[in-house]
């Protein structure tokens, strides 16, 4: 299915969204710097797919890796590695994402917003002290997150895409701006965007798997499904299983 151009206002109707023949999908929310939680997740979608049997399996991270959580290098060096022996394997650019690497490259005016998003324990996971973190003023801040982050786990970050669509699904960070056509979508957006998106009834022409906003239980609405089960926080991660017509979930 193509992404439609022309978007209805109204509810959308019930439908049955699929994916290809011969295609599985597993979307991962927010992982948030829980390496613990990530593992295990993975052990079981491991386990889901053999299970379920041959098909061409896709694995997509809707981004958010980072901050928060104690972990955060320990998950980017796990998601590396598993780039290496996985394929298709699809990652998406979340709002921590573009804040690591923009404070990285030196913009001091993010690292404010880096600062309240969970830089600290980020940080920390890199080899700064919690004594030396909480003495920095935000151009400290900036310094060591350029001196203290490898070059080539920013060069990872910076490859993420915004979206990526399979069939009749679209897997995006925070959402889309409604009546926009995803060609025409800006990353802020789709990095960033909440209420915007969340409330909107409308048919967006394919069903959106989305992270960004925490919600207690998965978010399933005709129009979307979100799976940030807030996971640095609620100690649950979540990722969605789509084959044809059937969805499931799997958390740690």
């Amino acid at each position: 299915m193509v992404f439609k151009r022309i978007f209805s206002k109204s509810k959308p109707a019930p439908r049955e969204w699929t994916l290809p023949e011969g295609h599985r999908v597993y979307a991962v929310g927010d992982i948030h710097g829980r390496l613990d939680l990530l593992d295990r997740l993975l052990a079981k979608i491991d386990a889901d797919d053999r299970a379920r049997g041959q098909a061409q399996t896709t694995l997509i991270f809707l981004g958010d890796l980072a901050d928060r959580g104690p972990d955060s290098r320990g998950v980017i060096e796990r998601l590396m590695a598993l780039e290496e022996t996985r394929r298709p394997i699809v990652f998406l650019a979340g709002n921590h994402e573009e804040l690591l690497f923009r404070v990285w490259d030196g913009e001091r005016g993010n690292a404010a917003t880096f600062n309240r998003a969970g830089a600290r324990a980020t940080l920390i996971s890199y080899g700064a002290s919690g004594e030396d973190y909480d003495a920095w003023d935000l151009d400290d801040l900036t310094a060591a997150t350029k001196r203290l982050v490898p070059a080539d786990h920013i060069a990872f970050l910076k490859r993420f895409k915004d979206w990526h669509q399979i069939g009749d699904y679209l897997f995006v960070h925070a959402g889309i701006r409604p009546g926009i056509h995803i060609e025409d979508q800006d990353s802020v957006d789709l990095r960033w965007i909440k209420a915007d998106f969340t409330r909107s009834t409308d048919d967006h022409g394919v069903m959106i798997i989305h992270g960004h906003t925490i919600t207690p239980e998965v978010d399933e609405k005709p129009n979307r499904i979100g799976i940030d089960t807030g996971a640095y926080q609620s100690g649950v991660l979540t990722a969605i299983g789509i084959e044809g017509r059937d969805r499931w979930f799997l958390q740690s």
